[in-house]
């Protein structure tokens, strides 16, 4: 043990003024020195380094800023002048209603347009706003699921309190079935079907990122945790070869599992192709497909964020190809089996046709 130096041995030193007054000579000593004079001070102490976890997929490209913004201010006048019509109405009672939303529309405008669509025109002034009393009828109306900007498809949104808190935790519990449509590019896959496992995640202030299976857990810079990220896919047609086939549930024998623990090695030259494909999110994570189809090769078209062709054949896109096709759950009152569909937008009825072109 380290003998504590007393306090008698450290004598301060004298200076004389002038004139003869004695002034101290300030002597300073810490009381670390003191305690162990050969530990050294917090300033030369070496830092411990953090062993964050490593994405495996790229950042956002540098091209994605300039078009992500040009897309959300195109997004926020569409959003403004949206309406919903009747022909939009997937499913409705008198405690929720489904409905498809467009691409290039916030989920917030939908919601915004469903109160004058359930009160009908007789409802509405001659401004098209709603009485106060009709309104004050209408204040509890939630939306049960979102989607990006740029997916279209199935949005539940739900009349009453009771009825959202139900719906949303089958959503967090993982008790609500989903199935998405997406138009990729990319190298013709050699699977018909495949389940892709893997963490997901982002650093403080960072783009989300794909990470190893066996980093789930673990904390990435800014305190967040690595979380799983599962998807099944299977193929529906490559360049217009194929045929569309109505949503049902993978069987675990038809299915080949890809646990991620390193980067894709993809082939560069390898020839583009059009590829649609369904896709079912056995989690919930933020632009999980799309992640998922980045790191398989086969990029959404138009999703710049994640390596999709900005230009296809000539042709710009102004968003990502991903439409949520379907949605089956309990009903949160009934407890009946409900399930509803949108039908496919137009460019998943071209991806089907047969390419000769």
């Amino acid at each position: 043990m380290t003998q504590m130096p007393s306090l008698s041995s450290f004598h301060p030193t004298f200076t004389f003024a002038p004139k003869g007054v004695p002034r101290f000579r300030k002597t300073f000593f810490s009381l670390a020195s003191m305690l162990n004079p050969t530990e050294p001070t917090c300033e030369n102490a070496p830092q411990i380094q953090q062993n964050y976890p490593t994405p495996l997929s790229p950042p956002l490209p540098a091209i994605s800023k300039d078009i992500e913004l040009t897309r959300a201010m195109s997004a926020s006048s569409k959003s403004s002048l949206y309406k919903l019509s009747r022909s939009d109405v997937l499913y409705e009672d008198e405690w929720f209603v489904a409905v498809n939303k467009p691409q290039g529309v916030y989920c917030e405008s939908v919601l915004a347009s469903v109160p004058c669509f359930l009160a009908g025109d007789s409802a509405e002034s001659k401004s098209g706003r709603l009485s106060e009393g009709t309104k004050l009828n209408l204040l509890e109306l939630h939306l049960a699921n979102r989607l990006d900007r740029d997916t279209s498809g199935v949005m539940v949104i739900t009349k009453s309190h009771k009825v959202a808190s139900k719906l949303v935790k089958a959503f967090t519990d993982h008790k609500v079935s989903k199935t998405y449509i997406a138009l990729c590019i990319g190298p013709a896959p050699k699977w018909k079907r495949i389940t892709i496992i893997s963490g997901h995640g982002r650093s403080k202030f960072g783009a989300w990122r794909v990470y190893a299976a066996s980093d789930v857990g673990r904390v990435l810079p800014g305190g967040s945790v690595v979380r799983d990220m599962v998807t099944s896919f299977e193929v529906l047609s490559v360049n217009g070869e194929g045929s569309f086939k109505e949503p049902s549930e993978l069987q675990e024998h038809e299915e080949n599992n890809i646990v991620v623990e390193k980067k894709a090695v993809l082939d560069a030259d390898a020839k583009k192709n059009e590829i649609l494909v369904r896709a079912f999110p056995r989690s919930g994570r933020t632009h999980q497909i799309r992640l998922h189809c980045q790191y398989l090769g086969i990029s959404i078209r138009g999703d710049v964020k994640y390596e999709g062709v900005y230009e296809w054949n000539g042709k710009r896109y102004d968003g990502h190809e991903l439409h949520a096709e379907s949605l089956s759950f309990d009903h949160p009152v009934t407890g009946c089996p409900v399930m509803v569909q949108a039908p496919l937008p137009l460019w998943g009825t071209e991806a089907l046709q047969s390419s000769s072109k």
